[in-house]
């Protein structure tokens, strides 16, 4: 209240003196202060202050709120003439007039524009604007004065803005407002605030949090604001969660406080605006659902279906799914798919065999039961036809499983896995009781993430389908078991790639030639998959074919480069030479490149003669020396043409070991190549070993497990043929020399103990030698080779090759060759560097193949 000077008349004080204590205290304190009135007092927001005028005009009495107000001293003041100190010079007039009638004794009210005096320092005075209200008073003396009390209009005006503001946020707020006092009683509510919780805002006075939130939210907002009332913290973005009348509904709220103070500074309570974001925080949900359910997907593309194996991919699913998008899921396939058969959907009805290939739980020790007993991962079941799992895979549409009454899990989905409209198993995901139940929006993600993992296992399915096709093709074009061959001892091994290469194009071979002769042949197709194993058949084939013409190494590897070169072309070797010397801007045909080392061991001589097209060299390891590369020019891969082949001799030790051999043998991805070559010819050391022991030596001191390729070994122990085992003798170009070869090869085989074959190789001897004079030249040479079987060699210069033809009944010659292919096991002819030789083959006594009686073959003739 503002302070009346002392002269002025008395007036009644409701407080008991209470105001005039304190501001007698606050004036004994030398200090004025505007909150010197009690608490809640209209002073303590507006400005007010008083002074007292003498009988003369003159200001007598200057009160300290008066000098804060105007900004002059009591000491300065007292003496001033009021109108002259405060007025303006154009108003001074008219001030002086109303001066006269107030010291007459009549009040007056009004506002009245003023100056600010000028300051000491020259600076003029600001200009204001006062309501006065004058009152006429009488001094001691009983002449009359006057007190003068003095409001600031513009702090007026400023507390009708602010009451404005205020109505304005309470009546017209779209937000929930309330203005909670010290007690955390509601004390004001605005119009938003009472339509959510319902009645008028008057009807929310006097309520607390608990009346609106549940008790544990309402305790924790309530230490809330204790800590902002105590502390004067403001609290942004509370997040309050509660029900509104007449709902069931969740809602929530976004709440600001902070701290209201009254004109002296003193907290008077709490304001709270609050917002409702149910419906941004559902939308924050949704997105926030999206995002996982994307990275989930993503996710999901990034480690489903790295592996071609079937169950590697179901893995690969479920260490997606557990436990970002469930706690428990199954992988379940179709036996038949997994047993390779064609079509996997199994029986329409839905109750086909599936086998449980991978089982994921993220809660310890808790197995996933779906519906029925457990099944455990391997073993083979089926649902029930009118179960929701037998029901998803004939509809190939999702379903829920219903939980079972006191068990661990509260919601599970069994999806279909589908792949190109084909159902190839089913996956079941589940979620434990405390986790939230599968939406709509859970199951199209279950959906595509089956979907997904379907794609993937259907092209593993298809993968394993080729690759086991090509590997069957593959291991039916190889030789089956240890090949046998005159004067060596075989061991082979063959691995193929793992499961996660397709299968590659190595092979070997090991052809027997006439007069116990061997070719050796190891091969790369490079590439992969069936159309590499297909390749490689057709250049076995084609190398047997080549082999059994008798042709020299250079000579078969020459063909096989053409043959190489016309795989890859519909028109075959002609329209790819021809196509190859015409320009071309893009060459839509295949292109296949293989690799072939071909070597042709003769036992009689122990010499090998080698051809290479870009393979590994051979390694040759003599008896009690250390393994060593053989130098043969590698020539260039077959398919690439245009370059010939070389040949080289080498003469074998008896004893000697050779090994042929691919790159998956000696390369790898962490080997190189030299390194690898230099590993198995250091894994060669003891020649003398029985081959067997050898193979497996060097396969487990390699690194063979790496499963990036093929692997084809072949190992031959030179094992020459005996001296004691060759009849060799030339012939003069005579007609007697018929006789003499009878009578060598009678003596021979008797010192052989083959009497059984005398006949028999005396009448064929006599036919080859026969035609040898007729049509050969030059000297013959006769030559007996005792192995497996008996071999007869006849030799002449002639080029000419005899042609087996039948004889017409009326032709009295024309039946030699007739007879030799009936009386032998084999027969043909083969071109020589120095003409040619002709020779048959017969089975020693006692083998699987019986003689053939010379008189019933003779009858046969006519």
């Amino acid at each position: 209240m503002s302070e009346i000077p002392a002269k002025a008349t008395e007036s009644e004080d409701p407080s008991g003196g209470a105001r005039d204590q304190a501001a007698e205290g606050a004036a004994a304190a030398g200090d004025a202060m505007w909150q010197s009135s009690p608490p809640g007092s209209i002073y303590d927001y507006i400005r007010v202050a008083s002074f007292s005028i003498s009988p003369d005009g003159f200001v007598d009495q200057w009160s300290l709120r008066a000098e804060q107000l105007l900004g002059i001293p009591a000491s300065r003041a007292v003496g001033m003439d009021p109108i002259e100190a405060f007025i303006d010079p154009d108003l001074r007039d008219r001030g002086q007039r109303k001066m006269a009638e107030i010291l007459d004794g009549r009040e007056w009210t009004g506002v009245v524009p003023f100056r600010m005096p000028d300051r000491a320092d020259g600076v003029r005075g600001t200009d204001g604007l006062a309501e006065v209200y004058v009152m006429p008073t009488r001094t001691a003396e009983g002449d009359k004065a006057a007190v003068c009390i003095v409001v600031d209009v513009r702090t007026l005006r400023s507390m009708e803005t602010d009451l404005a503001a205020s109505q304005a946020i309470f009546g017209q707020s779209p937000f929930g407002f309330l203005l909670i006092d010290t007690d955390l009683r509601v004390r004001r509510a605005n119009e938003r605030f009472a339509s959510i919780f319902g009645g008028t805002p008057d009807d929310h006075r006097g309520k607390g949090v608990h009346d609106y939130l549940p008790r544990a939210e309402a305790e924790r907002v309530s230490a809330t604001l204790r800590r902002v009332l105590e502390s004067g913290e403001s609290i942004t973005d509370m997040h309050v969660t509660g029900f509104v009348p007449n709902s069931e509904e969740r809602r929530h709220w976004s709440v600001n406080l902070y701290r209201v103070h009254s004109g002296s500074g003193r907290p008077i309570g709490i304001a709270w605006l609050g917002t409702d974001i149910t419906s941004r925080r559902a939308a924050a949900r949704e997105a926030a659902a999206a995002r996982r359910n994307l990275a989930l997907l993503n996710e999901a593309g990034a480690r489903i279906g790295n592996s071609l194996d079937l169950e590697t991919t179901a893995r690969e699913l479920l260490d997606v799914v557990v436990p970002g998008f469930c706690d428990l899921a199954t992988v379940d396939l179709y036996q038949g798919l997994l047993a390779g058969d064609e079509t996997p959907p199994g029986l329409a009805d839905g109750s086909a065999e599936l086998r449980r290939v991978a089982s994921a739980s993220a809660v310890a020790g808790a197995p996933f039961t779906g519906s029925g007993e457990p099944v455990e991962v391997g073993a083979v079941h089926h649902f029930p036809f009118n179960s929701p799992c037998a029901y998803a895979l004939r509809t190939a549409r999702p379903q829920r499983v219903p939980a079972e009454e006191g068990g661990l899990v509260q919601s599970t989905l069994a999806v279909p896995m589908v792949a190109h409209d084909t159902v190839v198993g089913l996956a079941q995901f589940a979620r434990t009781k405390g986790s939230e139940p599968f939406g709509d929006r859970d199951r199209d993600l279950a959906v595509e993430l089956a979907a997904r993992a379907a794609v993937c296992i259907d092209n593993a399915r298809l993968y394993r389908r080729e690759h086991e096709r090509a590997l069957i093709l593959q291991r039916s074009l190889l030789p089956p078991g240890d090949p046998e061959a005159s004067g060596l001892d075989i061991a082979c091994r063959y691995l193929p790639g793992n499961a996660a290469t397709e299968v590659g194009g190595d092979w070997f071979d090991v052809i027997e030639l006439p007069g116990h002769r061997t070719a050796l042949v190891v091969g790369d197709v490079m590439g992969r998959g069936l159309r590499a194993a297909v390749a490689m058949g057709e250049l076995r084939t084609a190398v047997r074919t080549l082999a059994l013409l008798d042709l020299e190494p250079a000579e078969v590897l020459s063909a096989l480069d053409e043959i190489a070169r016309g795989l890859g072309t519909p028109g075959g070797v002609q329209q790819a030479t021809r196509t190859a010397r015409q320009p071309r801007d893009a060459d839509l045909s295949e292109v296949y490149l293989a690799t072939c080392v071909y070597a042709v061991y003769d036992s009689v001589t122990r010499r090998c003669t080698f051809a290479n097209a870009g393979h590994l060299p051979p390694v040759l390891v003599e008896p009690g020396e250390a393994a060593l590369m053989l130098d043969v020019p590698p020539g260039m891969p077959l398919g690439v043409g245009g370059e010939p082949f070389e040949e080289v001799e080498v003469e074998l030790p008896e004893g000697a070991l050779l090994a042929l051999y691919t790159d998956g043998l000696v390369e790898s991805r962490d080997h190189p190549l030299d390194e690898g070559l230099q590993a198995f010819v250091g894994a060669l050391t003891d020649a003398s070993r029985p081959l067997e022991d050898v193979c497996d030596h060097v396969l487990n001191t390699l690194d063979t497990h790496h499963g990036e390729d093929d692997i084809a070994l072949l190992m031959a122990r030179v094992q020459g043929l005996p001296a004691e085992s060759v009849g060799d003798w030339t012939l003069p170009r005579e007609p007697r020399s018929v006789g003499r070869a009878r009578e060598y090869a009678r003596a021979q085989l008797l010192s052989w103990d083959l009497e059984p074959l005398v006949d028999t190789t005396e009448l064929l001897v006599s036919e080859l030698v026969t035609n040898a004079l007729r049509y050969g030249e030059g000297e013959i040479r006769l030559r007996l080779l005792l192995d497996r079987t008996l071999v007869c060699e006849v030799w002449d210069s002639g080029l000419v090759q005899p042609r087996r033809r039948r004889a017409r009944d009326t032709d009295e010659g024309g039946r030699g060759l007739q007879l030799v292919g009936l009386l032998s096991a084999a027969w043909g002819s083969r071109r020589t560097p120095r003409g040619k030789t002709v020779w048959f083959e017969l089975p020693l006594p006692g083998g699987e193949n019986g003689l053939t009686d010379p008189a019933e073959a003779l009858l046969s003739l006519f």
